[in-house]
């Protein structure tokens, strides 16, 4: 009997990916979504389920093996929304759930969006689940991003971050969810408890990006703020403390070193060498 396979967020960067290579692959799988409309042609099993409506996902996973769970858009209820999803998979009788995480979750990370990544953690190791965690670092796509009017600035300090680009995390949960329905070349029970370090193939500091940006065309300088200095630049937006405090953190956190990291899980699932920023920038013309 095939283990049947469901993905999450599936018309996004990640969960499109995974979908996409399942299909090349010839391996069905069951597409939850918000927007049916925004479901790729191809798609023959979708299903709206969007999280936080534990219903419509314990419906949506009956008969599911497999899980690939993206984590949510950072919200105020995101762990709400996870612990749902976790809940409705147990109920539907899910066996294995795949779910990307943060590289340095844990209980008190500096990223205070990582604290989320680290609770649904151990929610998914104490469901009696099998799981598997993609622990990502920061996405190499954001970083140009980071950029605003040719600066890039915040209280990063002369922090490093090895991160991995969204089609490397792609392809990697495409990879293990091959194993899981026996048509990868790993034995599934390799991804039992497992969880790899996502990471791109180097660790640069802001500086090195903004370097990187202005080679490629874009005139961009990286200035070091104080946090004060950071809160301050940044209230304007009018955004929730909550999340303030995920865009500080997110250069805190490059300062504390906890993503000064670089390792070899990417190739070693895909077979393939992470892609570089270089590269990334390369391919956006």
């Amino acid at each position: 009997m095939s283990t049947r396979i469901a993905i999450t967020g599936a018309t996004g960067h990640i969960g499109g990916m995974a979908a996409g290579i399942l299909h090349s692959e010839g391996v069905a799988a069951r597409l939850l979504v918000r927007d049916p409309s925004r479901a790729p042609s191809w798609a023959d099993d979708v299903a709206v389920a969007p999280y936080g409506d534990q219903e419509a996902c314990r419906t949506a996973l009956e008969g599911v093996d497999a899980l690939l769970m993206v984590s949510a858009h950072e919200a105020e209820d995101r762990l709400e929304q996870h612990l749902s999803l976790i809940g409705a998979a147990r109920e539907a009788g899910v066996g294995h759930v795949v779910y990307t995480s943060f590289l340095s979750a844990a209980p008190d990370a500096v990223f205070t969006y990582a604290r989320t990544h680290w609770a649904t953690e151990r929610a998914l190791a104490a469901s009696g689940m099998g799981w598997t965690f993609l622990q990502d670092s920061f996405y190499t796509d954001d970083l140009p991003e980071f950029a605003v009017n040719g600066v890039i600035a915040g209280p990063a300090g002369d922090g490093r971050v090895g991160a991995v680009a969204r089609a490397d995390v792609g392809r990697c949960a495409a990879e293990v969810l091959l194993d899981l329905a026996g048509a990868g070349r790993r034995p599934a029970s390799a991804h039992d408890g497992a969880a790899y370090r996502l990471t791109g193939p180097a660790s640069l500091s802001l500086a090195e990006i903004a370097q990187a940006l202005t080679e490629h065309g874009s005139p961009t300088i990286y200035r070091a703020e104080t946090i004060e200095e950071a809160y301050a630049s940044r209230e304007a937006y009018g955004a929730p403390d909550w999340e303030l405090d995920g865009w500080v953190s997110t250069y805190t956190s490059i300062a504390s070193g906890a993503l000064d990291v670089v390792t070899d899980d990417v190739r070693a699932l895909t077979g393939r060498e992470p892609i570089s920023f270089a590269d990334l920038l390369a391919t956006r013309g």
